[in-house]
This record gives structure tokens, sequence and C-alpha cells, in this order.
């Protein structure tokens, strides 16, 4: 249950990040935006606008100096109530803009968690046998929670810093060319040295979202109650503890150095926008002083004025570009769930199936993955209305052939139909409605009893839920909790017992009314009398329908109409338990080793 360190801090395998898939993932967070093109639209719109209002008070300012010197009062009540206008007015857009970008950032993040879960709804039970619940929920929760200040807020900040930047540029060069070159000279190393601390972020931010993904399947798997139970009894509980603690010290250990990457390199760039005002006076006083006429003093203050403008932008796409990396570290480990194969699709022309006849294995052939062979050339007819038994020694392929019944895996090889139609023809919706699946491992929500059935007939009302209920035999003890119907199950059910879990479930399935059932006994892990119970509510559910029974106990299925025997994944018998008794095989091995069946 429990899966143990993986390595420790800095030995996990970073995979190298293709240029040609990075392309391909820019390109698809630039897809994401498309349906909001329009909203972008405007929100580019004032960004522009503002980055060229933006420009303005330096000019302004510089009019109000000369203004100043010249003792011009008109003018400069005229310039100060500009500076002080377009003040008010930038403040009015950015909010606008701000309202815009997070209304569209937020839409993003929607339709990526939502194409996240349906791409995982869709997905076979083989993806999820194979993958930790923990992981599953750290890609949804925090991976997708990390990109979302990037697509909230960053993606704007970088246009409007750029056009904030291009808009400023141009004004300074407009002031005056030679302070430009000047101010603009180291701009481009700045540029060259994030780069690199960015790529470094990137490769810490994939070590770090593994972490996160460990830590969250660590807390699912030992702090649900089988893993409190577990763990106790086990006497691991210290020890799983001390495996918390580890993998948090990592993720701190991660923290720090991803929030480290650079930051020399990012406080020696502050630094000298910090003292590049200062440069620039020193450079434009000396000309000054010289007798140079290139540059006046309202020239130059404005100019400084431009230029504090320009290193907040430069700076914070700076800072942006390192968020960059990092987000496109959790964007390589989304789209990879996302472009998990869906390996059982409904197909194009898939037709509906109103009734239901025999069940039909035909030659079928079936393995996970590249291992050895499940089951080889199965071939059966399950007649509608009968009850078909398929017993064997654990691992003969009996859970395996239920679920092929049921398309929770597609055959290799050969077909399964109903009343003649191959399944795979069928819709999803159709299929689900002709055949239930009662599993030897019941799962309810952490819901009421009333919303857990439900959950089989959205519209049902609460006389057929009852109805449903009494026929699982569970109706009596429901109504005589304090709550009834609402009584909350607790996770995973664990406020009830095996046996009335496991009746609940059989209500459920009363509910749906499906004419096929695939029975994967439930009571190989009951006592003796909830096991009865238990079985008179299978009877009970099984009445009039075709039925695949998964024995475990052979005291279920002897009353089967017939008994198909699995052995290393082939059908070695067939025919009634009287027939098999009779006929001294496999079968009749598994009957002597069994107690008190009726022979």
């Amino acid at each position: 249950m429990f899966h143990f360190d993986r390595g420790r801090l800095g030995e996990k395998p970073v995979r190298p990040a293709d240029p040609a898939v990075r392309r391909a993932n820019l390109r698809r967070i630039a897809r994401l935006f498309r349906p909001y093109r329009a909203r972008l639209g405007v929100v580019l719109g004032l960004i522009l606008f503002s980055a060229a209002l933006g420009v303005v008070p330096a000019f302004l300012l510089r009019g109000v100096l000369q203004a100043i010197q010249a003792h011009e009062s008109t003018r400069l009540s005229l310039f100060a109530a500009g500076m002080i206008a377009i003040a008010i007015v930038t403040g009015v857009l950015g909010v606008w803009q701000t309202l815009l970008s997070n209304q569209v950032g937020q839409r993003v993040m929607h339709d990526l968690r939502t194409a996240v879960y349906r791409h995982l709804q869709r997905l076979s039970l083989a993806f999820f046998t194979r993958t930790r619940t923990g992981e599953v929920q750290s890609r949804i929760s925090n991976d997708i929670g990390g990109v979302q200040g990037v697509v909230t807020s960053t993606a704007t900040s970088i246009v409007s810093s750029i056009t904030t930047v291009l808009a400023t540029m141009i004004g300074m060069i407009a002031l005056n060319w030679a302070l430009s070159l000047f101010a603009f000279a180291l701009i481009p190393v700045f540029v060259l040295l994030t780069r690199r601390v960015g790529n470094e972020r990137r490769r810490i931010a994939t070590s770090t979202q593994e972490t996160l993904a460990d830590i969250s399947s660590l807390v699912q798997e030992s702090l649900s109650v089988s893993g409190i139970l577990l763990g106790k009894t086990m006497g691991r509980t210290t020890e799983l503890a001390d495996r918390f603690e580890r993998e948090s010290r990592q993720l701190a250990d991660l923290e720090v150095r991803q929030r480290m990457a650079g930051r020399w390199v990012m406080a020696t760039i502050q630094t000298t926008f910090a003292v590049m005002p200062a440069a620039v006076y020193w450079f434009g006083g000396l000309a000054l002083a010289h007798g140079s006429h290139a540059v006046s003093v309202p020239t130059l203050v404005a100019f400084t004025t431009l230029q504090t403008r320009l290193f907040f932008p430069v700076g914070s796409l700076l800072g942006v570009g390192l968020d960059v990396q990092t987000s496109l570290a959790l964007f390589d480990r989304i789209f990879e769930y996302l472009d998990q194969p869906v390996d059982i699709e409904e197909r194009p022309h898939a037709r509906e199936l109103s009734g239901a006849g025999d069940v039909t294995f035909d030659h079928v052939s079936f393995r996970y993955g590249d291992a050895d062979w499940t089951l080889r050339d199965i071939s059966f007819v399950v007649p509608a209305g009968t009850k078909t038994a398929l017993v064997g020694e654990t691992g003969a392929g009996k859970t395996t052939l239920g679920y092929l019944a049921a398309r929770l895996y597609d055959v290799d090889d050969g077909a399964v139909s109903i009343d003649g139609v191959d399944i795979r023809d069928l819709t999803f919706a159709s299929l689900a409605r002709l055949v239930g699946v009662v599993s030897q491992e019941t799962y309810l929500f952490h819901s009421s009893v009333r919303e857990n059935l439900r959950f089989a007939k959205p519209e049902a009302t609460d006389d057929e839920i009852e109805a449903a209920a009494d026929a699982a035999r569970i109706h009596d003890l429901i109504a005589s909790l304090p709550e009834g119907y609402d009584t909350i199950v607790g996770e995973r059910g664990y406020r009830f017992s095996g046996g009335e879990k496991q009746r609940i479930a059989i209500a459920r399935t009363i509910l749906r009314n499906p004419p096929i059932l695939v029975l994967d006994e439930a009571t190989s892990s009951l006592d003796t009398e909830t096991e009865r119970q238990v079985q008179e509510a299978l009877d009970r559910l099984a009445e009039g329908r075709t039925t695949i029974a998964i024995a475990h106990r052979l005291s279920t299925v002897y009353d089967a109409d017939q008994i198909i025997v699995l052995d290393g994944g082939r059908v070695v018998e067939r025919g009634t338990h009287d027939e098999l008794v009779a006929f001294g095989g496999r079968y009749a091995e598994l009957v002597d080793r069994t107690p008190a069946l009726p022979i």
C-alpha cells in the first residue's frame, strides 16, 4: 500500500527539456487563451494606451520645470493639471485592465482543470491501477494551482512591461539619444543572465513538484482510514511520520534552492538599476560642466524620471521570465497527463441497445500491457436470464473476464458481445445501462446513504431508494439510524460494517436496474451470518437477470445454470455443479477443498 523512499535530495531524475516539445507546449499554452481573444484584445488596447500615456508625464514635467524657469504661471498650471489628469486616468485604466485579465486568467484555469479532469475520466482502469491516487491529486491541485499566477496575471504583465519598456525607451530617445545609449548599455547582458537562471529554476521546479506529489501520495495513503488502521496495527506510525519529515525537509530544501537560484544575479541587476540614475546625472552633469548644450537641466530631470519608470518593468520582465520558466515545468507535467492515450474510445458510429440478450465471449484473449497472457482463447455463452459462475484459483482470470464484459478493459483478440452486438460498437451510456458491476471492493462516497444510493439514478424518488434498500435487506438497518437515510457513511463507508456496505452497494445496483450483472464475489471476507445476508441480497438482485458470478467461495455458485472453470487463463471445464463433480476433474478438486459444500 505505502510507497517508500524514491531517493534523497537531488537523486530524482529530471527529464531533459526537449526544445521541440517546449515549443509545442508554448503553442498549447497560447491556445488556452484563444476562446477569450475579444477580452484579450481589450486588455491589449488598454495596455498599449496606458503605456503611451505613461510616457507623457515626463514631457509634462520638463514643461513644468521650463515654465518655472520662465516664470510662466499659466503654462505651469496647465502642465501640472495634465499630470494630475493622467495619473487619475492611468489608475482607472489599471483597475479595468486587472479585472479583465483576471477574468480571462480564471476562465483559462477553469478550462485547464476541467480538461485534465475530463481526460482522466476517459482513461481506462489500467491507468489508475498503475498510478498513485496522490500523484493524480497533485497534478490537479499542486501543478495546476502552481501555474495560476502565470495564467491570471503574468501574461498581461509581460505584455504590459514590454509595451511600457518600448514606449519609455522611445520617450527617452526623443528626449536625448546619447543619454539613452548610455542607459540601455547593460540591458542585453541582464537578459542573458536571467535566461540562465530561468533554466536552473525550471529544473528545480520539476523536482519540487515530484516531491509534492510524493507528499500528497503519502498523506492520501497513510492518513486515510485504511492507512491509519494499517499503520497502527503494524506499528509503523513512527516510521511513517519519519518518512513524512524526510519528504517535507526535502521539499523545504528544494524551495530554498528555487528561490535562491540566481539571487546574486538579480541582486546585481537591481543594484545596477538603482545606481543608473546617479550615473546619468554624472554623465549629463559633466556635459553641462563642460559647456555642452546637448542637454538641459529640465531635460536631464525628465530623462531620469523616464529612466526610473523603465527600470521597474525591465526588472519585472526579468523576474517574470524566471516565474515563466518555473511554470513551464508545471505545464510540462500537466500536458503529460493530457497526453495520456485514451485506450478505450467510443466508436464514431456507436449504437444504443435497449434490451439485453445472450452475453457471448468469442475467442477472447487479453493481457495487461506487455505481461504474459491473462486470458487465452476464451469462448462461452451466458444465455439471457441465466446465471454463469466463473471459478478457479486466484489469478486464473475470473475478475478480468467480468471487467471485459463491462468494458473496463478492451479485449486484445476476439470479442465480447451482447445480443449479437460487439460491446465495442455500443455507446458508453448504453453499455452502462445494460451492465451493472458489484465489485468485491465496495466504494461509498463520504456523503449520506441517500446520496450514495442516488448516485446510481439521480432522478430516483425516496420511495424508489427505500424499495431498493429493502430488496437488498438493508432498509431496516438504515431506517433504525437516528438520521436514517441522511446518515453520513464516512470515508469509504467506514461507519458501516463490511456486510452493510456490500448491501448498500447492492441496493445501489438494484436502483440502477441493469439487465446484466457482473458479481465479483463480495462475500469471501465476511462471517457466516453476514455472508448469508449479503448472499440473500445478491440472489434477490440476480432474479430475472443475466448474471456472471465470479466465485471465490464455491458455496455461492453451486446452483448456477453453468459453471466455467478457469485455469491459467483458459477454460478447462464447463457444466453444472453436479456434472462437474461427477466428471471428477479440476472443479471436483476445488470442491474437495471446500468444506460444507452441497454435493
